[in-house]
């Protein structure tokens, strides 16, 4: 198909029934992202601190970055 045999008025006329706000709604803020990846670091080290290691030996062995 070429360009030549589009539409332009028909892709005009969905390109204005688009609904941004479907988009909008369905990423989630980086704020919860942040606040997720920040349990998880937590999670991470209270993990290590239990398994005896020290902050040098986990990042030794690759569990920290």
């Amino acid at each position: 198909m070429s360009i030549n045999s589009l539409d332009h008025d028909e892709m005009t006329s969905i390109a204005s029934k688009w609904d941004f706000t479907e988009e909008v709604e369905s990423q989630q803020p980086t704020s919860m992202v942040k606040s997720a990846e920040a349990r998880r670091r937590i999670e991470m080290l209270r993990e290590i601190r239990e398994s005896g290691l020290t902050i040098e030996e986990a990042r030794e062995l690759g569990l920290l970055h």
